[in-house]
């Protein structure tokens, strides 16, 4: 076997991150234990700093331990609070001030088993092996018994510190040991990890043979939990194997079931992003209506003020008169204000719901109308109309899954929840990644796909907003390209600052109006002359905002019948060396 290869096919499975280091939860024994202290002591910072901790809203439980601290009573209780803070910083993945918070409390403290645990858990984190090791051997040596931890779970980390120190007899010795408990406790959530770190003991010793087998177990028993992350990773390591082994057609059906799990997990946290907008939404409104409200009342008392203080001093009726008077207009000119800004948003919502569901609703009718023709093509076993219509049924779903996908990548945007973070791109990858996923629509059209990238080019950039642009522009390079056209992707002679991405099809092209018009700042949303091809103009605005976040540029060159070029300029990532 071609050690070479498989290192880099399989450079996840070592990297520390990926090692399945299991972690200890908070048992009942400290629950019930801290509950007695705070009947006992009625001391109201610490009955607040349990209730958030318990609730895991760690910064509360910061505050409210912190007052406790600072107030001196009951000193019993310090330990306790320095557990409270440390474990919200641990939580927080504030580990500095985690292990400073631990260091605070007795070593006499009746839960310092679960100190020990976390430090252990932090020097893990941290690449700190022998002082990992140290506080894991601690627990190791203590009657499991009489506290509430899985020893299952100390085993395996002990492990884990021996695999990194590359103490192989040891780690294999303590990772078996690990795993016929958790085979015991019926864990099958760390079962599955400890598979894959006792076959990553074996491929880091070129045990090819005896690593494998815990490959495919954990594989097949991540069929069995829900866990859409463990699934995921299971499939990634069969396909690397499979790599390495030259089994491609395999390799390439354990890639497509990664990339499944991964799309599960996708979709799965857009609904849960989804979810969490539409609750913020509502408290916003709330809050508004609040404010209103308030701003009403406070208005009522000072009119009512000035009328009292008018019936005393004529001077100060007319006086009070003209303050009031000149507020009201000047509160009048700032609601006036805000009304239009709401009546402009919610003109663009409404607009915006408008198209969206004409599209959405014209991509099902067209499903169904489709789907009719199917049934028919198929109780007359007319293939061939058949695969023209499952192309066409494709054709629709990707459409209506990218105007969905951008309809969320713009509701995060606009409300600021979107995770951000420029860092080092190659560019070439990036736009190898993208057209990986538009090649069977390029097939479909017969198009010729030209990848010309420079490889020497990197940006700096985020790389999720990166691949919606590329895709936003590559799909609508092929929405308007004719039969047998040509997308091609290739970056101009960069300046000092940028370097030019440019995607060019040679499909139906636009006039000069239309490219002054996607070009405004100002425009959001507009349909444009054939609805057949064009839908909403979203994924437009959405490109444009990401690129200028980016702090990059756009540019449109086309004529009409000849074809398209879309050219991003994007930072250079200078220091790449």
């Amino acid at each position: 076997m071609i050690r070479g290869g498989f290192f880099i096919a399989l450079f996840f499975i070592f990297n520390p991150l990926f090692l399945f280091s299991q972690k200890n939860l908070t048992g009942n024994l400290l629950e019930s234990e801290i509950r007695k202290k705070a009947q006992k002591y009625n001391e109201i910072n610490f009955n607040k700093a349990q209730y958030f901790f318990f609730e895991k809203v760690w910064d509360s439980t910061l505050v409210y331990s912190m007052k406790q601290l600072s107030s001196r009573n009951a000193a019993e209780l310090k330990n306790y609070c320095h557990y409270f803070r440390a474990i919200s910083f641990f939580e927080k993945k504030i580990l500095k001030e985690a292990k400073k918070e631990f260091n605070f409390i007795s070593p006499d403290f009746q839960f310092y088993y679960k100190v020990n645990f976390s430090l252990g858990e932090i020097a893990l984190e941290q690449n700190e092996f022998e002082i990992a090791l140290s506080h894991f051997s601690t627990i190791e040596k203590l009657n499991e018994n009489f506290y509430d931890f899985k020893k299952s779970t100390v085993i395996h980390n002990i492990g884990i510190c021996h695999l990194h120190q590359q103490n192989f007899n040891e780690a294999e010795k303590y990772l078996f040991k690990g795993a016929e408990l958790q085979e015991i406790e019926k864990d099958t959530l760390l079962l599955i990890g400890s598979y894959m770190d006792i076959a990553n003991l074996y491929y880091t010793q070129y045990k090819d043979n005896q690593a494998i087998p815990y490959f495919e177990k954990a594989y097949h028993l991540s069929k069995k939990v829900k866990s859409f992350d463990l699934k995921k990773t299971a499939a990634k390591n069969m396909a690397a194997v499979e790599e390495n082994r030259k089994n491609f057609p395999l390799a390439l059906t354990y890639r497509k079931e990664f990339e499944q799990w991964k799309d599960s997990l996708n979709d799965q946290n857009k609904v849960w992003a989804i979810a969490d907008l539409e609750k913020k939404f509502a408290v916003k409104q709330k809050q508004k209506e609040v404010d209103v409200l308030a701003a009403e009342n406070k208005l009522k008392a000072a009119e009512r003020n000035g009328f009292l203080i008018s019936s005393v001093l004529l001077l100060i009726l007319f006086g009070t008169g003209v303050y009031f008077y000149r507020q009201k207009i000047k509160n009048n000119k700032i609601i006036l204000a805000q009304k239009n800004e709401l009546d402009e948003l919610n003109a663009t919502k409404d607009k915006l719901f408008s198209i969206v569901s004409h599209d959405l609703r014209s991509s099902v009718n067209a499903l169904k109308v489709s789907n009719g023709k199917l049934i028919e093509n198929l109780e007359n076993k007319n293939f061939t109309e058949l695969d023209v219509l499952l192309h066409n049924n494709s054709t629709i779903a990707n459409g209506a899954y990218n105007l969905l996908d951008n309809l969320l990548n713009w509701a995060l945007l606009q409300t600021r929840q979107a995770y951000f973070y420029q860092e080092s791109l190659h560019l070439a990858t990036i736009v190898q990644h993208v057209e990986y996923n538009y090649k069977p629509l390029m097939l479909n059209k017969n198009i010729d796909f030209k990848n010309e990238v420079t490889t020497s080019d990197y940006v700096f950039a985020d790389l999720d907003s990166l691949k919606i642009i590329i895709r936003n522009f590559l799909d609508n390079a092929i929405k308007f390209s004719k039969e047998n056209g040509t997308i091609s992707v290739y970056t101009r002679p960069a300046s000092e600052e940028f370097c030019y991405l440019v995607i060019e099809d040679t499909g139906l092209g636009m006039s000069k109006a239309t490219r002054e018009e996607l070009l405004k700042e100002t425009i959001l949303l507009s349909k444009k002359k054939n609805d057949d091809i064009i839908g909403t103009g979203l994924g437009m605005q959405l490109c444009k905002s990401m690129i200028h976040k980016n702090g990059g540029k756009l540019e449109i060159e086309s004529e009409e019948n000849i074809g398209t070029k879309i050219i991003i300029a994007l930072q250079k990532f200078k220091n790449h060396g």
